[in-house]
């Protein structure tokens, strides 16, 4: 397992540039920020600064009264997330028993591989020979690199901006939350964070289940993206961010916390290891660094407030929260009926 904070610098707009450029649309291909000013960057990890009316924002008029809708948001959908993954163990744990009931001798089933073709016969051998954290990381993985090739069509951008970066200044700001998590415009972004959540999503898969893994993956992105709009609103300033950092942050948290003896190492520095409790630990202490100081390097506010999450998630989440969903289980229980 190795630990990687890499993250692209992104490429962006200085403000003068900006002033210069009507409100149109990003260049056409990425080559044409090589000339750009790296200035001004502050991400999750990629920021962009951009030609668009929602990326020029009046810093005056960012006000807290601008959270209120960011925060009823979070609130709702992280525990949208987490009552929905309630009932999706309840309906696995409901289709395995079913299951067992019509087939109560599973030796005796027939092998329905035979009756496929041979690419989908090694297509089902390779996804049956994936870890439980494997086959959850797949699917986050193939809707990230579908969106970064969404940033790669022109005509796309107006909607990309719109619905796939966050920004407190924006006139769409819930949804966008959410959305700017699976959202990375440079390809050396969206590979350092894949590689890192391919990293730890089996270990943290292997501890939560699939089921609150997806909840509390989810819910970090939200709680960032929050975390990330409450410090540009009290700083006054405005930005658009983008990148899965933030829910990676918290799985990294939580692992790194339940886990705190596990030795992890850098990519390029296989020699050189440390246990993952003093590696959380140094990566709060430089995000908290990065928010008191003002760094503009990455988005240090939502990779703070998505580590802290996972912190806080691992010492108290399952004892609080997750153990106490019987409830809903009851009460989804009666909605379904008994097993027939």
């Amino acid at each position: 397992m190795a630990l990687s904070r890499m993250a692209s610098l992104g490429e962006i707009y200085s403000v003068k540039y900006v002033k210069q450029q009507k409100l149109t649309a990003l260049p056409r291909n990425i080559r044409s920020f090589k000339r750009i000013s790296r200035r001004n960057v502050k991400s999750d990890c990629d920021s962009l600064a951009t030609p668009f009316s929602d990326a020029n924002v009046d810093p005056r008029s960012l006000k807290l009264s601008k959270l209120i809708r960011p925060f009823g948001f979070t609130v709702f959908f992280s525990s949208a997330c987490f009552c929905g993954a309630t009932v999706w163990q309840y309906e696995n744990m409901r289709s395995h028993a079913l299951s067992m009931l019509r087939r109560p001798y599973p030796y005796f089933k027939p092998n329905d591989n035979q009756k496929l073709g041979s690419w989908r016969r090694d297509l089902n051998r390779w996804w049956n020979g994936l870890s439980q954290g494997e086959k959850i990381f797949v699917p986050i993985a193939f809707v990230n690199v579908l969106v970064f090739l969404a940033w790669r069509v022109p005509s796309f951008h107006p909607v990309m901006l719109k619905y796939f970066c966050s920004n407190p200044g924006s006139k769409v700001v819930c949804w966008p939350m959410v959305l700017s998590t699976f959202s990375h415009y440079s390809l050396f972004h969206l590979l350092a964070n894949m590689y890192v959540l391919h990293s730890f999503s089996t270990g943290a898969v292997a501890s939560l289940g699939k089921e609150q893994f997806v909840a509390l993956y989810f819910t970090g992105g939200v709680v960032s993206s929050f975390t990330s709009f409450l410090y540009k609103v009290v700083t006054k300033q405005p930005g658009l961010s983008l990148g899965a950092s933030g829910a990676i942050m918290t799985i990294l948290g939580y692992v790194c916390t339940q886990y705190p003896d596990t030795q992890l190492g850098i990519i390029l520095l296989p020699v050189f290891t440390f246990s993952a409790g003093a590696a959380i630990k140094a990566i709060v202490a430089l995000d908290a660094a990065g928010v008191a100081m003002g760094w503009k390097i990455f988005d240090h506010a939502a990779h703070l407030g998505g580590a802290l999450l996972g912190i806080a998630y691992a010492n108290w989440g399952g004892q609080y929260l997750w153990h106490k969903k019987d409830p809903i289980l009851e009460l989804w229980h009666e909605l379904r009926g008994a097993i027939k």
